[in-house]
């Protein structure tokens, strides 16, 4: 079985200091940023998931340590490692993934590693059970919990159940940070690709009060006379 130790010595292994200073720009590490204090390796995804097979096995214990690294490629492959193991996962294991996966959220701070995680743990595990995490998880100040409620919706739309994104993104309407904005107006533009009257139905409500970023996600696939109406608040209800 996988240990902390070898798991360590493989992470360093695979670092690489150049790129590692990339990334702590690119995922905005510095003072006042949301991603301050996060320190990079410098490893790659698909690197990442070589070493996910390598050590599917790990005990939670492990996992446990792994995630709660203040190394941000030693928490992305403690997450990777849980939804391979939640993909195989009996009902009961499944449910106790998912309450660990929420218990440990301090941990799931950076949009990556939501984005890469939150709808196939969260999002399938509460596909047909209640959703009132998802809502309390919304409303909070904290900005990855309202990320992991927004990007747990996903797997919602790919089941072509669209509700629940909808009213969250009513919800998160005023939200200020881009990165919610983002998140919201990619969701939409996931049901456009499903049900583009759906979107449409929505925008045309809220299209002229909903951020620009927000919009511009939203639109992003539209055809450019449509998407250029949107922009220039021209559609009709």
């Amino acid at each position: 079985m996988a240990n902390i130790n070898k798991i360590k010595k493989e992470l360093q292994d695979h670092s690489d200091p150049i790129r590692a200073k990339v990334l702590q720009r690119f995922f905005k590490t510095n003072k006042g940023e949301y991603g301050y204090g996060d320190i990079f390796l410098g490893i790659t995804v698909p690197e990442i998931r070589k070493l996910v097979k390598k050590n599917s096995d790990a005990g939670i214990l492990v996992i446990e340590q792994l995630i709660k690294s203040k190394i941000h490629e030693s928490r992305l492959l403690a997450l990777l490692i849980l939804v391979e193991r939640y993909q195989r996962a009996s009902d009961s294991e499944k449910r106790t993934i998912a309450r660990f996966y929420l218990s440990h959220r301090q941990y799931i701070n950076n949009w990556d590693l939501i984005d890469l995680s939150a709808h196939k743990i969260i999002g399938h595990y509460l596909l047909d059970k209640p959703k009132s995490i998802l809502y309390k998880l919304a409303v909070s100040k904290n900005i990855w919990d309202r990320r992991i409620a927004v990007l747990s919706t996903f797997y919602f739309i790919k089941n072509n159940k669209f509700v629940d994104s909808l009213k969250m993104a009513k919800i998160l309407l005023s939200d200020d940070h881009d990165l919610i904005q983002k998140a919201v107006g990619w969701m939409l533009r996931e049901i456009g690709k499903r049900s583009i009257k759906t979107e449409e139905e929505f925008l045309k409500k809220y299209y002229k009060i909903m951020p620009r970023t927000m919009l511009r996600y939203a639109i992003e696939r539209f055809p450019e006379k449509r998407r250029l109406a949107y922009l220039n608040n021209a559609v009709r209800q």
